[in-house]
């Protein structure tokens, strides 16, 4: 049975209690694993011997260690210094040392992302897929060819990148990246809530990327009508509106992932879906229209709970219903329940 892990920079208290306690929190908590968002949260410098230390104590506490790397759009790399400075200025370099430091641990599925949620104020902007001094296109393109570089030290090391479904990426990109460049050095690290930003029904694209999954960032939404299309808010799993059993069936029948990875948030996290915006349906070639009237419907749907007491409204959920640890919590028992009810595919694996 899939068993259920923390995310290792945003559960609560992380950054104060570093790796080693950390670990020993997830297994106080009955949790099998925590995914660390990159190498360098636990070794700026790629310290061998802590990393070793790291593994050993994970290997004690029966738990699955899970480690990341970092951007791999190179329009996008310049926010992330630390990894060229790694390789004396050569992000390729930089990256194939976190490669070569986190398989000699025994950690081969490697979270990758390909690019950021900027500032919320900044509207179709905060999105690096609506930059103007590049064009999407043009950096998937860019992306495409730095995963074809990279796939050589992926192979050699029996690794393979993890491309999160991010908000900025739809599963379908992907998909064709994987296809691109290879299933045997690239797969996906599957985030739901981040999939209804690019227009997407979480369960539609979890069936799209199932065969591909390799880590999770699990977490729950609600949507909401706003003049320009929606909105949505992160919510616990099981506080929101999606379907777990629909959702994870895929997941369990076909992805090759054992551990599926929670990731709280901390506040209210809101993010911006104009879906009436001409220039955000002109930046969606691939978009469903199907699965965009699902994410309507689901909009509509919340508000009519919302109206009849049955959710919590937007600004309240984050000061009334929970707190950064119950959030894992409650999601924990969504998705451990949902599983028990899933016992054909589970039996399947």
């Amino acid at each position: 049975m899939l068993e259920i892990g923390i995310d290792g920079r945003k559960f609560p208290q992380a950054a104060e209690l570093g790796p080693f306690k950390l670990l020993e929190r997830c297994h106080e908590l009955g949790y099998a694993g925590v995914f660390f968002r990159t190498v360098l949260d636990i070794t700026p410098d790629l310290d061998q011997a802590l990393l070793t230390d790291v593994r050993r104590l994970a290997d004690e506490l029966g738990l699955r260690l899970d480690m990341g790397l970092g951007k791999v759009n190179p329009f996008n790399t310049p926010e992330a210094p630390e990894v060229r400075d790694l390789g004396d200025g050569d992000y390729l370099k930089g990256m194939t040392r976190m490669i070569e430091a986190v398989t000699a641990i025994g950690c081969h599925a490697l979270w990758v992302d390909t690019a950021n949620y900027q500032r919320h104020g900044w509207g179709l902007h905060a999105i690096d897929r609506f930059r103007t001094d590049v064009t999407w296109p043009e950096q998937l393109v860019a992306t495409r060819n730095f995963l074809r570089r990279l796939a050589p030290v992926l192979r050699d090391h029996d690794a393979k990148a993890a491309v999160e479904t991010h908000e900025e990426i739809t599963t379908t990109e992907i998909v064709r990246l994987v296809e691109d460049v290879g299933a045997d050095v690239l797969g996906v690290t599957y985030d739901p809530a981040n999939v209804v930003v690019r227009g997407e029904d979480p369960v539609q694209a979890a069936r799209r990327v199932a065969p591909y999954t390799l880590l999770t960032h699990l977490r729950d939404v609600v949507l909401y009508p706003t003049p320009r299309g929606l909105a949505r808010q992160i919510r616990a799993c099981g506080d929101g509106m999606i379907d777990w059993t629909a959702l994870l069936a895929p997941i369990v029948a076909e992805a090759p992932v054992t551990v599926l990875t929670i990731e709280n948030v901390i506040d209210r996290d809101f993010n911006d879906i104009p879906i009436y915006d001409p220039a955000w349906q002109e930046g969606h070639p691939d978009l469903a229209v199907g699965e965009a009237l699902e994410l309507v419907r689901l909009a509509q749907r919340y508000t009519d709970d919302v109206a009849a007491g049955r959710r919590p409204d937007p600004d309240s959920y984050y000061t009334e219903a929970l707190d950064p640890l119950d959030f894992v919590t409650r999601s924990a028992q969504t998705l451990r329940a949902t599983l028990s009810d899933i016992p054909d595919e589970l039996e399947a694996r």
